[in-house]
């Protein structure tokens, strides 16, 4: 199966699986009528074909000779029954294939259709076993070569051993032959495929291999468009161009295709990327991939480029992705009688689940000073500043969780970073972090977490952890609940969206502040600013606290409890909790917090719970 006329590096890194389906017929076009198994009378013997040409659709086989071993049909037999043209469909002859072996020393595949270049496959040594009834046990060739001659699709590839089992020739067919209603059962193709060797070199000189690819457990339904109808629909499109109705029938034929094929699982070993221009050089590297039902796991990535930013990652996966949103979406969109909007479009975002990666290694060039690039400027000073080392990037741990969406919107989602590794100098600019190097901080290690949920039936967004900490300083978590989050809160359309943040409610917040060496390096470094004792500034702190906040806050019960609760974590810092509840317990409009006076008729109506231990 060849694609479109988009890059055929992408069309065939993607499509490895389908040379199985053109080796034996994708593409095929199948009449009417219902397949009778039937039995020639002639004994078992070797039959030979010399020079056969099979034209299917857009695709034509080419086969210098064809030996059948084991077989009742007899030479004419075969010969027919391979024959295209007009009366039985392809399923019903396939069904009658029957041979111990059949040998092809060389098939060649082509694309008739292509406009600017001619992509040709030929395939060495094809050897099918126990072929019965159009199933083959056993197919297997010792390799294949690809050459795109001429046009932007240029380029040349080869394929190493092929081995496939239990293939059904007569389901191939039906799929892409025969139009059904999309609602059947699923019926297997293959049950195990595998291609060593794979490597492919297009016109820039972007080089693609692939140890090894396996997959197993392919399957199909039938839609009504077929799926080489639907396939070719798609080929050479101009996207920006198409006309309401076509673009309605697109959407559906996505989504037959979408619902249309299942794979039990796919495995990719030993795949490498590189690009060769210089300008542009970079390598891509990934130890293995594995594609199930359940989700996408990739192990042990590696990324170099031309400005020596390199990076590795030892595990990237993503768990309970669904597309069943995007196919409803779909379905939704083609039955519209106007150009999607935006709101519209937003309901194509599938189910993302989780996406999780461990042990990320980041190492950054350093950026160019003083008008020279550290990495390309061999003549650069040793003692220039632009001779700076790389900036290096860890990360243990991360994971990025998404509830089913509800109209295109995430009803919860949870960050979590742990074991985030880099410079302090890499934060300079940023608000709360910028001074952590002024503080002695040469490396920070830091963890974050963001957990949030939407309750649309409450119109609630609870806030179930908002946290930073970082090792050898301590940590800031945040807890609460907003109300008045009604769907408009998320209307793509700016102008709606803020006018409904309007109605927002502040119900709680509970912020927790725990020092495990953070203030007391700010407390050491101010002290040596202001030239004094350490002890003497924590007092004026002290002081500040007790007295200060409260005046600032209006000099409120909760106002003068917070004050309170900071002077004892400044006296002795280990952990400061501050709790806020509304009390009259509907919580506190945007609207109040912006008209209110001064700080004083807020706290007046809260509850304030204010501690240092």
């Amino acid at each position: 199966m060849t694609c479109s006329k988009g890059r055929p590096l992408r069309a065939w890194a993607t499509g490895v699986s389908a040379c199985v389906l053109v080796l034996l017929g994708a593409g095929i076009g199948a009449g009417s009528g219902a397949a009778q198994a039937q039995e020639a009378a002639s004994a078992v013997q070797d039959v030979t074909l010399q020079d056969v040409t099979l034209a299917f659709g857009e695709t034509v086989l080419k086969a210098p000779r064809i030996t059948a071993s084991g077989t009742r049909l007899s030479k004419d037999e075969l010969s027919a029954l391979l024959k295209g043209g007009a009366g039985e469909s392809w399923p019903a002859r396939l069904v009658r294939l029957d041979a111990a072996s059949l040998a092809i020393p060389e098939l060649r595949v082509e694309r008739t259709a292509a406009a600017d270049a001619t992509p040709v496959v030929t395939y060495r040594d094809v050897v099918a076993r126990d072929v019965r009834a159009g199933r083959i046990a056993e197919l297997t060739a010792a390799g294949a070569s690809i050459l795109v001659a001429g046009g932007p699709q240029k380029g040349t590839g080869t394929y190493g051993r092929m081995r496939a089992t239990d293939l059904d020739l007569t389901v191939l067919a039906r799929l892409y032959g025969e139009p059904g209603d999309g609602k059947r059962a699923l019926q297997r193709i293959y049950a195990t495929f595998a291609v060593d060797d794979v490597a492919y070199v297009d016109a820039r000189g972007t080089a693609v291999k692939i140890a090894r690819i396996e997959g197993r457990d392919l399957s199909g339904r039938q839609i009504p468009a077929t799926w080489t109808g639907a396939l070719q629909a798609f080929t050479g499109l101009d996207y920006e161009r198409i006309a309401p109705a076509e673009r309605a029938r697109l959407m559906v034929l996505g989504a037959d295709l979408a619902e249309a094929v299942s794979v039990g699982a796919l495995e990719a070993t030993g795949l490498s990327v590189q690009e060769a221009k210089p300008r542009d050089a970079f390598s891509l590297g990934v130890a293995r991939l594995e594609m199930t039902s359940a989700g996408l796991h990739l192990e042990d990535i590696t990324f170099a480029g031309i400005d020596g930013a390199k990076a590795r990652l030892a595990r990237l996966s993503l768990d309970g992705f669904s597309l069943a949103p995007t196919v409803a979406a779909l379905r939704k969109l083609a039955a519209l009688t106007t150009p999607p909007a935006e709101a519209d479009l937003r309901l194509l975002t599938p189910a993302l689940g989780t996406l999780a990666l461990k042990d990320l290694s980041l190492d950054l060039p350093a950026e160019p000073q003083n008008g020279r690039d550290p990495v390309r400027d061999p003549a650069r000073d040793p003692g220039d500043k632009a001779a700076a080392a790389p900036m290096h990037v860890g990360l243990r741990d991360g994971s990025l969780n998404f509830a089913a969406p509800r109209d295109g919107v995430p009803t919860a989602g949870r960050l979590s970073l742990s074991g985030l590794t880099l410079p302090a100098s890499a934060v300079a600019g940023v608000p709360g972090l910028g001074s952590l190097g002024l503080y002695g901080y040469r490396d920070l290690d830091l963890a974050l977490v963001a957990d949030t949920a939407w309750d649309e039936s409450a119109r609630e967004l609870k806030l179930g952890e908002v946290s930073v900490s970082g090792k050898d300083m301590g940590s800031v978590r945040i807890n609460g609940m907003i109300g008045g989050i009604g769907p408009e809160v998320f209307n793509p359309d700016v102008a709606v969206s803020s006018f409904a943040m309007l109605s927002a409610t502040a119900k709680a917040l509970d912020l927790t502040i725990e020092n495990t060496g953070l203030f007391d390096r700010f407390i050491a470094a101010q002290s040596k600013v202001l030239s004094l004792k350490p002890e003497e500034l924590k007092q004026e702190y002290v002081t500040a606290s007790t007295f200060g906040v409260p005046a600032i806050l209006g000099n409120s019960a909760g106002a003068k409890a917070i004050g309170t609760a900071m002077g004892q974590f400044v006296t002795k810092p280990g952990t400061l909790s501050l709790s806020l509840r509304p009390k009259n317990g509907t919580g506190i409009g945007m609207l109040e917090f912006s008209a209110a006076p001064t700080p004083a008729a807020l706290f007046d109506r809260l509850e304030v719970n204010a501690k240092a231990n």
